[in-house]
């Protein structure tokens, strides 16, 4: 067995780092291109209030329903401004999830990679080379675990910023809820 990699590995190990990149850059062209479609969609909606709002207000006949008027409206904006809120934070969650899952996909084809190599190089070694090869997978299986323990810290710091940003949505509802005199249907 050769313990030296073949011009076939480095092919190998070339194509898949450029799959990899054009898998990593389509999760970016869809997040953009999901992120246009929002953006669309809610400076459409906008205009289209803006419009009717417009409308209502030009037909107003007395400061008193104007004053109405404007406070209907602002719930409303309010609300739909969470929403675009909403959905460019969940965008933005997906579009995480999709690269560290790739960036997963990726850690792991390499540890296999680098573990099938150290095998070889272990099996093909001279002899007192022992120690190196094990200090090489000892550094591997740190480095594993020190990024098993940042994935589990990003996704505990995701996980608390996503509940924060739930409740402060919900409090910012509420307060725009008290000071219309609106209740909200859950």
């Amino acid at each position: 067995m050769n313990m030296y990699a073949t011009p076939e590995q480095f092919a190998a190990t070339n194509k898949a780092g450029v799959d990899a990149l054009f898998i990593f850059a389509q999760a970016q062209f869809a997040a953009f291109e999901r992120l246009s479609v929002l953006n669309f969609n809610t400076t459409k909606a906008a205009f289209e209030d803006s419009v009717n709002q417009s409308k209502a207000l030009l037909s107003v006949k007395d400061p008193q329903e104007f004053i109405s008027l404007s406070t209907a409206a602002a719930q409303p904006a309010l609300e739909k401004a969470i929403a675009y809120s909403r959905g460019v934070y969940e965008l933005a969650t997906q579009t995480q999830a999709e690269v560290t899952k790739l960036a997963e996909t990726r850690t792991a084809a390499m540890n296999k990679t680098v573990g099938t190599l150290l095998e070889k190089l272990t099996q093909n070694a001279p002899a007192g080379s022992d120690v190196a090869v094990t200090a090489v997978k000892s550094a591997m299986a740190a480095a594993n675990s020190a990024y098993d323990s940042f994935t589990k810290a990003v996704k505990q710091a995701t996980d608390m910023a996503e509940a924060n940003v739930t409740a402060a949505t919900t409090r910012v509802v509420k307060q725009a809820d008290k000071k219309t005199g609106k209740k909200k249907s859950s």
